[in-house]
């Protein structure tokens, strides 16, 4: 098991997910704070990185394309602070950090996971019901309808209609774009069969964001109701493979590759690369020698 504890929160691996709580720092976003506690399971992962700093460095999580609703939604544009997938570590636990970077990676490589997109969400999404008032509306979205209710900044050509209501499984798409400069941002929802949309400020299925703090929660709404929908990849990427009940061996090394080992053997090697950790993260084990170990288990797989 490894875990690294900062400021910004904490970040643990048990080998089959990484298990991310937000920590209470200043610097911590409100999307972090109110999304809360996310796992993402290990089949979900693409990668995982330490950037070092002077004073602080990055872990950063890379999760598969389609994997998560949230990313999906946001496509890249949340801010720093509200990066769920970002850690900021302090210098003095590079060491840690880098630990923990090396027994994920470990772990990606023996469950020979693939990094490519997926074709279906493999993180829940956002709880719900769920509530955000930001900008020109407020939404509200209970797992199976969307309310939009307006305030005192909506155009009237949009507040004229009154309140809307309309299920998840009427829609198209859902929508969520930030506040830009002098630009704002909106969450978006396209009913099926519906016409072009009008601009967001006269759009009576589309809350228009001013740039405040509240704004970045609408992407969890957005989340929430994405992950409910058909999958934007669903026929586009095919289907992982049912996974075989042993590796094959390496096609240019078959011929003198051994028998396979048996199912017991791989688990108490995987138990061993645990074991190994436990022993370095103690201070037993130098890093070399925790290096030189790990590698000689691994020439076993």
């Amino acid at each position: 098991m490894a875990e690294i504890i900062q400021k910004d929160g904490t970040w643990t691996f048990d080998g089959d997910a990484v298990r991310i709580v937000p920590g209470r720092d200043k610097g911590v976003g409100l999307l972090r704070q109110t999304l809360g506690e996310v796992v993402v399971p290990l089949r979900a992962l693409a990668g995982i990185s330490h950037e070092p700093g002077r004073r602080a460095g990055r872990l950063r999580l890379k999760l598969r394309d389609g994997a998560d609703p949230l990313l999906q939604v946001t496509g890249g544009r949340l801010p720093e602070a509200s990066d769920p997938y970002r850690l900021t570590v302090d210098a003095d636990r590079t060491g840690v950090a880098e630990y923990f970077v090396d027994e994920v990676r470990s772990a990606l490589l023996l469950d020979q996971v693939d990094p490519g997109p997926v074709d279906a969400y493999l993180l829940p999404g956002p709880a719900v019901p769920i509530t955000v008032a930001a900008g020109d509306g407020t939404v509200a979205f209970d797992g199976v309808r969307v309310a939009l209710d307006w305030n005192w900044t909506t155009e009237e050509a949009k507040s004229s209609g009154g309140p809307r209501e309309f299920r998840v499984a009427d829609l198209r798409t859902v929508e969520w774009s930030p506040s830009k400069g002098l630009d704002n941002g909106w969450i978006r929802f396209t009913l099926a069969g519906a016409p072009a949309a009008p601009a967001p400020k006269y759009d009576p299925y589309t809350v228009e964001l001013f740039g405040f703090k509240k704004d970045p929660l609408m992407a969890l709404v957005a989340a929430a109701v994405a992950v409910r929908m058909p999958h934007p990849r669903g026929a586009e990427v095919p289907a992982e493979p049912a996974p075989a009940l042993a590796k094959a061996p390496v096609p240019e090394l078959a011929a003198s590759a051994p028998e396979p080992a048996a199912p017991e053997d791989h688990d108490a090697l995987l138990r061993r690369l645990r074991e190994l950790g436990d022993l370095h993260q103690g201070g037993i084990l130098t890093a070399e020698e925790f290096a030189a170990a790990k590698q000689a288990v691994l020439r076993r797989f």
